[in-house]
């Protein structure tokens, strides 16, 4: 039985997944990405570059994925990035015990709160994340709250 990660070495598989994917290595994306990876989208069908990549089903993807941010959260780690004023996106990876990914959740320009319940008793949820400010896109930006 393999020992529980800290929160600390699940953002560095991430950081490394994603490092693998920018050089198109798939040999590394392969040993951290879990072959029945569970992935859920929000956002415009064509900005789900990510499953394109994923897949192999585009091997000329012009659609960059460069964190500006990373924060463990459990076996969760949040990315977020942008391209330019259009794009915007949040990612949550879920890593298992084992170090593989196991889960994407993937969210595009769409703001996003991760919340914790911290009392089953009381119901009580903590904000563990919230999406840059919409500031920055000078628009309208619709909201989810992922409770975890």
């Amino acid at each position: 039985m393999m020992a529980e990660h800290p929160p600390s070495h699940h953002r560095k598989i991430v950081k490394t997944l994603y490092k693998a994917l920018a050089h198109r290595d798939t040999r590394t994306t392969a040993k951290l990405v879990a072959p029945d990876l569970e992935w859920w989208f929000h956002g415009p069908p064509q900005c789900q570059h990510m499953m394109r990549m994923l897949t192999g089903e585009s091997r000329q993807l012009k659609f960059k994925f460069r964190p500006r941010s990373l924060k463990a959260v459990g076996d969760r780690v949040v990315a977020e990035g942008w391209e330019g004023k259009k794009e915007y996106w949040v990612q949550v990876w879920t890593v298992n015990k084992d170090g593989m990914v196991t889960q994407l959740r993937e969210y595009f320009n769409t703001l996003v709160t991760v919340m914790v319940r911290v009392s089953e008793a009381d119901n009580e949820m903590v904000k563990l994340w919230q999406s840059d400010s919409n500031e920055r896109f000078r628009r309208s930006l619709p909201g989810i709250v992922l409770a975890i």
